[in-house]
Formats: C-alpha cells, sequence, structure tokens
C-alpha cells in the first residue's frame, strides 16, 4: 500500500516516549470546488497547517510523525525550521533532538480523496455541487492533517477550516464562523482516528435531547441531521432523531455517565466505505440509509441499529478507547451488542434478537470457519492486520459472546461492570483485562477462564442433541453433544437453553412446551432437567439463542423440520432452525437443492421481514455457490417460478410483497421471467399493489442487462430519468452486467488497470462485471486476475486493493483448476503483505467450501 504500514512495536515505542497535550489544525478547503478536477491530472490539493504540542520523556531522542501528503511546504520543531526533504518521506516526518516539551508545526498540500479515505471529495451528478468529508478509521487522518497515527496518544484538538462562500462546516465540536473562517471548540481528549470534519452545501435539520436526572442536573444536546440537497426531499430526519432520543435515554438510564461530547450531529454522506462511523459529535454514516423508494420495515430496523451501535461507541471507544487494535473489540463487538440490546429495549423493534439470530450471527459463523479466523481479541501486527480486522469475528462474534456473558454473569452485573469501567478509564485507554476485572467485581465470576475459553481461542462449536426414549414414549436421557474443528479444538463451556416443541394433538403449530438451562461444559452434557418429559417432535438446543454455536438437529428433528418448518410458532425458534439448515447447508451435510425445497415451500409463510430477505440471499448463493452445475439450471427455474408465485400471492402493497418482487428480479432468467420485468418496467404488466419506483426500475434493468435485453441506449435512457449519484451508480453496475466480451474488458480495465473511478463506482464495477449467468464470459480473467493482484495490493489503497482482490476473485470458475492456481499463487507468493494472502487464503477456503457442497448436492441427485 502507498505509505508507511505503522507496526505495533513502533507504536508501543512511540507511546512509551511522547505524551501529546494538544493539536491546532487549519484547513484550507477552498480548493475543493472550481478547478479541472481531472483525475488524470496532478491530485486536487488542499492547504493543512498542524501545531502539535507535546512532550518527551527522553529529552534527546528522536522520534517521527505521520503524514500522507504529496507534498511538504514547511517543517519547523520548536521554533527551528527543517528541511521538508530531508525529513519527509512521502508518509512519516522525521524529528530529532526532542526537548522535554516541543511544538511542531507542519505546512502540507494533502490531496482530496475518491477512495473515501481521508478528506473524500463528491462532486454530485444532479447539480454541480460539492460535498466533502472525512473518514479516518484505522489510519487515514494522517491524509489530512500531520498526526501521531495511533490510538492511545489521545490529546484534545482545536479545527479552523476556510471553505468556499455559502458552504457550512462541522466537525467534532461546536463551530462558528467569524472572518470568513470556522472555528470549532476545543474536543476533549480523543484518538485522531475519530476526529472529522464535514463540509459542503448540506440540508441540514435541527432538533434537541433534554433530560434532566435525579439529582436535579440538567442536560441538553444539541442534535443536528445532514444530507445532499439532491436526497432532502426523502430525508426523514423525524424518524432519525426519535430513533435518537430513545438511544440517549436509554444509555443513560443504564450507563450512568452523561454523553460527554457536547452536541450529537448525524452526517449522511456520499460514496462511503462503511455503514457509518462514531465520529463524537459528528458521526457518519453512508447515504444510502436515506432511502429514495419503498423500503421494509427491515431497512428501518437497520438503520436504528446502526444509529444505536454508534451511539454505544460514544463510551465504549470514543470516551475509553483500545490502547492498541489489538483490542478492537473493546468497542466494536460492545457497540454491535449494544446497538441490538438498545433497539430491542428502547425502540419499536422489539424483536432485534431475531435479526441478531440470523443476521449478524450468520456473518460470525463464516468468518470463524475461514482459515484467517482468529480470537476476539486478536493479534494485530500493524495497520493492514487493523483493517481486515474489521470482520464478522470483531463485530458479530464478539457481540454475541457478549449476548453469552450477560447471561452467564447476569445483566446487572454486567451493567454496573460496563458502569465503573466509564467512570474509571474516562479519556483513556484499556487493554482486555481493564474489563475483566471490573466485571469480576461485579459478577463474583472467574472472568480468566471464560476469557481464555471465549475471547483469547478461536473457532465455533457445534451442540447437537441425543435423545433417548423409555418404553412409554419419554425422554430417558437428554444430551448435548459438543464438538469442535480438528483446526480449532477448543471446547466451551455455554450457558443454552434447551427447547422441546411438538404440536399440539398431533397437528397446528409447532410449539415448545418444555425448556431447561443449563451449563453445557465439556463433551457431552446431560439435562436432567427434562427427563421424563414426553417425546418431543423438534429439539433445540441453543434455544432463546444466549450462546454462540452451530445448532445441529437428532434425525428426528430434521425430518420435522423438513416437514414443517413453517409450522415453528415463534419466530426467534423458526429463525434458529433456518439458520441452523443454512450452516448445514455450508457445511456440505444438507445438499442445496434440499435448502432452496425448503425456501420455496417454508419462505412464504415467514412473518419477519429480515429473515425473509435472508432467506432470498441464502437462496440465491445455494443456487449459485453449493448447488450441483448439472442442476443449477433446475434450481434458477424452480426459484424464479416460486418466487413468482409468492409475488402474486402476496398482500397487495405489503413489504413482503416487494422483497419477493426483488427476490424475483435477482433469480429471474427465462424469457417468461424477463418479460414480466419488462412489462412491469413498462406498465403494461400490473401487479395490484405494487408501486414500481425508481429503486425497483433499477432492481429489474439489472438481469434485464444480464441477459442482454437492455442494452447501453436502454440504460442511458434510465440514467436521465435519474440523473442522480444513485442512479449513476446503479446505472455503472447494470453497464458492466450486460453479457458482451467487450463489456467485461472494459469494465475490468477501469478497475484494474486505472485509478479514475471513485470508490462507489469501483464497487459498482465490480458487482456487475461477475454474474452467475455469465461463467463462461468471465473465465479468461481467472488467470489474469493472479497475474495482477500484487501490483494492484501495492499501488491502490488499501480500501481499493481489498475492493478488487475481494470482488474479482474467480469464485464462478468454481473448480478444481481454479483451487489449484489459487494454491499455486500462495505457494509463489509466501512473501506477499499478509494482509493480501489473508484475502486470498479466504476466497481459497470460499471456494473450497463450495465445491464440497456442490459434491454432497450432486451425490443427492444420483
Amino acid at each position: 500500500m502507498p505509505g508507511e504500514n505503522l507496526s505495533r512495536d513502533e507504536a508501543q515505542e512511540r507511546a512509551a516516549l511522547l505524551s501529546v497535550d494538544g493539536y491546532d489544525i487549519s484547513l484550507d478547503l477552498r480548493s475543493a470546488v472550481g478547478g479541472s478536477g481531472d483525475p488524470g491530472h496532478d491530485p486536487r490539493t488542499f492547504r493543512s497547517v498542524t501545531t502539535i504540542r507535546f512532550r518527551c520523556a527522553d529529552p534527546g531522542a528522536g522520534s517521527f510523525v505521520d503524514l500522507i501528503a504529496p507534498s511538504v511546504t514547511a517543517v519547523s520543531l520548536n521554533g527551528k525550521d527543517l528541511d521538508p526533504n530531508e525529513v519527509f518521506d512521502g508518509s512519516r516526518i522525521v524529528i530529532d533532538d526532542l526537548a522535554a516539551e516541543n511544538e511542531l508545526v507542519v505546512d502540507a498540500q494533502c490531496a482530496y480523496s475518491r477512495t473515501g479515505e481521508g478528506m473524500h471529495r463528491f462532486v454530485d451528478p444532479e447539480d454541480g455541487e460539492v460535498y466533502l468529508y472525512t473518514q479516518y478509521e484505522p489510519a487515514d487522518s494522517r491524509r489530512v492533517f500531520a498526526n501521531f497515527e495511533q490510538p492511545d496518544l489521545k490529546a484534545p484538538f482545536r479545527f479552523e477550516v476556510r471553505a468556499p462562500e455559502g458552504w457550512v462546516v462541522w466537525s467534532n465540536g461546536v463551530g462558528e464562523r467569524t472572518d470568513g473562517v470556522w472555528r470549532f471548540a476545543e474536543t476533549k481528549p480523543i484518538s485522531t482516528y475519530i476526529t472529522a470534519v464535514v463540509a459542503g452545501p448540506y440540508h441540514y435539520v435541527t432538533d434537541t435531547y433534554e433530560r434532566t436526572f435525579e439529582d436535579g442536573t440538567r442536560l441538553e444536546i444539541p442534535l443536528g441531521a445532514m444530507c445532499r440537497k439532491g436526497l432532502a426531499p426523502y430525508f426523514d430526519s423525524d424518524d432519525v432523531f426519535l430513533i435518537t432520543k430513545q438511544g440517549l435515554d436509554f444509555f443513560h438510564d443504564h450507563f450512568d455517565y452523561p454523553y460527554p461530547f457536547g452536541k450529537y450531529d448525524q452526517a449522511f454522506v456520499p460514496e462511503y466505505n462503511l455503514g457509518a462511523m462514531e465520529n463524537p459529535g459528528l458521526v457518519t454514516f453512508r447515504e444510502e440509509f436515506i432511502f429514495r423508494g419503498k423500503v421494509t420495515r427491515a431497512s428501518y430496523e437497520r438503520r436504528a441499529n446502526v444509529i444505536l451501535h454508534e451511539m454505544a461507541h460514544m463510551w465504549f471507544g470514543d470516551l475509553v478507547t483500545m490502547v492498541w487494535w489489538d483490542d478492537l473489540w473493546l468497542k466494536e463487538s460492545f457497540a454491535d451488542f449494544m446497538g441490538s440490546f438498545s433497539m430491542v429495549e428502547a425502540t419499536r423493534f422489539t424483536n432485534g434478537w431475531v435479526t441478531f439470530a440470523n443476521n449478524r450471527k450468520s456473518w460470525a459463523y463464516r468468518a470463524d470457519q475461514l482459515p484467517s479466523t482468529h480470537p476476539i481479541t486478536a493479534d494485530i501486527r500493524d495497520l493492514e492486520d487493523a483493517k481486515l480486522n474489521f470482520d464478522g469475528i470483531t463485530y458479530a462474534k464478539g457481540a454475541s459472546v457478549l449476548k453469552q456473558l450477560v447471561a452467564y454473569v447476569g445483566r446487572e452485573a454486567f451493567l454496573e461492570g460496563a458502569r465503573r469501567y466509564f467512570k474509571r478509564n474516562a479519556y483513556g485507554n484499556t487493554k482486555l483485562g481493564d474489563l475483566l476485572s471490573v466485571l469480576e467485581e461485579t459478577s463474583g465470576r472467574d472472568m480468566a477462564s471464560w476469557s481464555r475459553a471465549w475471547l483469547q481461542t478461536a473457532g465455533v462449536n457445534s451442540l447437537t442433541p441425543q435423545v433417548l426414549l423409555d418404553a412409554e414414549g419419554r425422554i430417558d436421557e437428554l444430551a448435548v453433544v459438543q464438538e469442535a474443528a480438528e483446526s480449532h479444538p477448543e471446547l466451551r463451556p455455554h450457558r443454552v437453553a434447551v427447547g422441546l416443541y411438538r404440536r399440539t394433538g398431533g397437528a397446528g403449530a409447532l410449539e415448545r412446551y418444555a425448556r431447561a438451562e443449563v451449563d453445557v461444559d465439556g463433551p457431552r452434557t446431560v439435562v436432567n432437567e427434562l427427563v421424563g418429559a414426553e417425546a418431543p417432535e423438534l429439539v433445540l438446543v441453543n434455544d432463546d439463542d444466549l450462546t454462540y454455536c452451530k445448532i445441529r438437529f437428532d434425525a428426528g428433528s430434521l425430518d420435522t423440520l423438513r416437514g414443517g418448518l413453517g409450522d415453528v410458532s415463534d419466530p426467534l425458534a423458526r429463525a434458529l432452525c433456518w439458520s441452523a439448515l443454512w450452516n448445514l447447508t455450508r457445511d456440505a451435510l444438507l445438499p442445496a437443492r434440499d435448502f432452496v425445497d425448503l425456501v420455496l415451500r417454508f419462505a412464504g409463510r415467514e412473518s419477519d421481514i429480515g429473515v425473509l430477505q435472508m432467506l432470498h440471499a441464502w437462496a440465491n448463493s445455494a443456487l449459485t455457490h453449493y448447488a450441483a452445475p448439472e442442476w443449477r439450471e433446475t434450481g434458477g427455474r424452480l426459484l424464479a417460478e416460486g418466487a413468482l408465485r409468492e409475488l402474486r400471492a402476496a398482500e397487495a402493497g405489503s413489504q413482503h410483497q416487494l422483497t419477493w418482487a426483488r427476490f424475483f428480479a435477482s433469480v429471474a432468467s427465462g424469457e417468461t421471467d424477463l418479460a414480466v420485468l419488462r412489462g412491469l418496467l413498462a406498465g403494461t404488466e400490473k401487479i395490484d399493489g405494487l408501486e414500481v419506483d425508481q429503486e425497483l426500475r433499477w432492481a429489474f434493468l439489472e438481469p434485464l442487462a444480464t441477459y442482454g435485453d437492455a442494452d447501453e441506449g436502454v440504460l442511458a435512457a434510465e440514467l436521465a430519468r435519474d440523473d442522480t449519484a444513485s442512479g449513476k451508480r446503479h446505472q455503472v453496475r447494470c453497464l458492466a452486467a450486460r453479457p458482451s466480451a467487450a463489456v467485461k474488458a472494459q469494465a475490468w480495465a477501469s478497475v484494474v488497470e486505472s485509478d479514475a473511478l471513485s470508490n462507489a463506482l469501483v464497487e459498482a464495477t465490480i458487482a456487475g462485471f461477475a454474474r452467475p449467468s455469465q461463467r463462461e464470459l468471465v473465465a479468461p480473467y481467472a488467470a489474469k486476475y493472479f497475474e495482477v493482484i500484487e501490483r494492484v495490493w501495492a499501488e491502490r489503497s488499501i480500501q481499493i486493493g481489498m475492493d478488487v482482490v475481494r470482488g474479482l476473485f474467480p469464485s464462478l470458475q468454481d473448480s478444481q483448476d481454479t483451487l489449484d492456481a489459487t494454491d499455486a499463487w500462495l505457494a509463489a507468493h509466501a512473501g506477499a503483505a499478509p494482509a493480501l494472502r489473508r484475502l486470498v487464503l479466504e476466497a481459497r477456503d470460499d471456494l473450497a467450501r463450495s465445491l464440497r457442497g456442490q459434491a454432497c448436492d450432486g451425490a443427492a441427485g444420483r
């Protein structure tokens, strides 16, 4: 990657030597407007002047400051001018002969970004307006101002910004414009990666949060929310503020530490690489959370969860921050857990744990079975490692384990531990032991052994019920068998609920009639509480989703689900069964065609819209990756027929109807399917209650483009109808999806051989490039992929490198030949960047899993 990769050892050495008293940062962003802006020319830059006041524990020693910039104009240390050509190498400024107290001034020309890293610059195609925002985590603030880029060198920050006339500028503190300059209040001590600047002609809405505490103290927090002017008609800021206020109420009720950062702005910004970022006082979100068309309740739930996740970070991550990225989980796992916890208890989305079980945990299960799996407390050697560890382990597995911890220590002990943790470590940095010590105090539990089992080992256990009946048909013994993969053989203590389900009177709904909580420890645990219970039709070993495990079924339970999965009445239990069946499919223990059949027979009865959307995604994945090649055409036809049948049967205007419409578009392939889509677009085909808004039009155009039914002219006409940033992304994706060798060559070149596209358009091009129906068309790019990825990784930013390496891996060339080619590349590139090798190893593992699944499915068809 361009720029020096900071190692943990270097950070530790620098933290032992230096402490930072404060930053004054002056940015001149008037250069954001005007000029050619041609990406083929030298990068567009802005002036950045940074003053850092810091102390050195060993006067006379030397260190370095981080800065990635095209050029440095001047450097001054303690009043002495340094030659930039001698001290700046493009990513670091060497500072020698330090005094006990120091002042460093760096005057640099920094580059605007088109990759979502640093100071991102976006030109709105709709009205030509320019919008800026920053995104830094883990280490891109050095692209905007000179600093000590590591989380444990916290300091107060003062920003001042010059901006084009008519613009508004926001930062972490409250700002005011005087004499043409925006000046912002000094922050509390925070880490560099959560400082932020947003600037431009944003649409801005305000509100206020007020609270009076028991002692009579009154807290007032100014609230703001912003988006591009073009999205203002769709911006439902009232709902954003509602969730924000509900979250602030919840966290104040439970954390006993008032929100510490003054105001609370939330910016919805374009071309954002992440879901959101927890900059204190100025949280940034991807603007896709502003919905241009009709969406389901699941979309609003997802937005609420992200708002609350970022809010939890104000305490877990911003107020108290990890020392180094090894303990990234100290903020991300907690925020992921608290996002769902607060959403369920404080908002209208009371079924959030169903989504958590079905969606978030599936991300964790996948990540935990990759060769790159790691303990929740990871070994992060450097910044490249850190970037890749924003993954399903750190977020979703960590949150799942915390959910299990709450069951283990008790809710109140957990929350009291959090309260003590904040008060003891406010504005400081912590490690794992700091949290464990307060939890031991509040719970009386041995947290060291729990931590060793759950935080310091990798892998996921499977839990399988074994049921023996007596002569009268009652349970004589029910045991839970715990297993682990050979690569990660750790067996863990699990606090689980075991639920027994049956139909009353032999018909109707499958309902729970007995439940027992038990501590599963070791390879086999007998559940004595259920001895004597009537024989179950279904045994669910992680009922209520208390622990983190892969659920398995005994033969009788699996037969029950094959015949009546839709009869399971409880939404969470049903979601757990679906998730377990998907894990069986991924593990080549259930043929993909059987999973598709279950979706076709029972998904239409699914009441939870988020679960239904996951089932659609899994069915698509089953067909694309795990079905035997000879059955794919049949499976695709069955899915399309089933989707259209459910679409026509769904309640008019309902969110289920919309979800089935989108799924139908994703699996449409035959001429009959495409004719329906053409008719819906033209208005000649009607489905009562289905409003084909602009977003749905693009969803219907994508398969038409993929099968050659929508050419460049059709897509250009649609862009003219929707000449917006969103429309452009959709058009680029559809253009790349067309079934032409020339189209694929152009798409490949635009991503691999050029850096002209922004991050959002790179993502859109990759999404359109490889379509499951075009395996033969993109086959020539398998060999090219292995020829270019090391160069791409070296030349492009880490975000674009990750997008290319992940997105263009030839997963559709699902054969032993591709597996062998991947192994050959890994063998020949043992010295490649570890982060690059990790991405290729993960893709290789997914491919090998696909081949095992296809073998399982093929055997079922014989």
